[in-house]
């Protein structure tokens, strides 16, 4: 790894291929600017510095406001970059399990600014998009109709699990469903160890389910997860809340085999996000 990208001691060494599958990319200069995001030329040099090859960019959150401009600019942002692309989904249910919340979802009705089924099959047939984020929690569960139609392009969704949208709620809504859902943080965020069991535990219930390890800290669910299911857990570092290389170390540090770390590190991502596959150096994504 050269240096013009910093501090060479910051980089660490080790053997692995690793890619990453959630990573927040800014699209708002000024929002970067203070502080609360970095920009792409930095997001990219903490991957370089942590020995991460390529990584899935997701778009901030932006409630109440259609997501078409931001996906666009975050696809835009990811040429020629080790970057790819993943497009922010909306929708007008709650997550909430109440009755009351529940009797509203049974009447909602799709915004403007929330994704409808057209929108998934223009993303979906766009090469430069190659999956999909829904944060439910903060952008609201899509309609039935929109479900539907990712289950129809089959393209990986990446949905932020915790407290907000717990994995018994993940379960009825969301996993039963045919298309590949990488759940984020161990469906523990923010650091719930029993939330965390609990979606291990559906591990055994749903074949083209995973989980991804960004903000987990806790070694033993990572190491659980590993033991028991070695080819359902893909590496995530959650930048940049997160930075890569201390992501990179906590799974490092793990008492597993290093088969087992190549897995999540590589060639479980890589089967499960196509882009993330090793190609020839020097080749783009999209």
């Amino acid at each position: 790894m050269g240096t013009r990208y910093g501090n060479p001691m910051l980089e660490l060494e080790h053997g692995f291929r690793a890619v990453d599958v959630h990573a927040r990319l800014s699209v708002d200069e000024d929002v970067a600017a203070r502080g609360r995001m970095i920009s792409p030329d930095s997001l990219e040099r903490e991957m370089r510095q942590a020995g991460v090859v390529r990584a899935v960019v997701v778009p901030e959150e932006n409630p109440e406001s259609s997501y078409l401009q931001y996906n666009n600019a975050v696809a835009r942002l990811s040429v020629e970059r080790p970057f790819v692309a993943f497009a922010r989904l909306s929708g007008p249910r709650s997550v909430s399990d109440s009755t009351t919340d529940r009797i509203r979802d049974a009447v909602a009705r799709r915004d403007d600014h929330h994704t409808d089924p057209e929108e998934i099959e223009q993303y979906a047939y766009d090469d430069r998009f190659h999956g999909f984020v829904m944060d439910a929690a903060r952008d609201g569960l899509p309609d039935a109709e929109t479900l539907d139609a990712l289950e129809e392009v089959g393209l990986p969704v990446l949905v932020p699990g915790g407290e907000a949208f717990p994995p018994a709620r993940l379960a009825e809504t969301v996993l039963e469903r045919s298309f590949p859902t990488i759940v984020g943080h161990f469906g523990g965020h923010p650091l719930n160890r029993e939330l965390m069991g609990e979606a291990i535990d559906l591990l055994r219930e749903f074949d083209d389910y995973y989980l991804e390890t960004s903000l987990v800290r806790y070694r033993e669910p990572l190491e659980r997860a590993l033991l028991e299911h070695p080819d359902r857990v893909l590496f995530g570092s959650g930048a940049p809340a997160n930075h890569p290389n201390v992501a990179v170390m906590e799974l490092l540090t793990l008492d597993v085999s290093e088969d087992k770390l190549s897995r999540a590190f590589d060639r479980n991502p890589s089967r499960v996000i196509e882009a993330l596959a090793p190609r020839e150096e020097g080749t783009p994504v999209g």
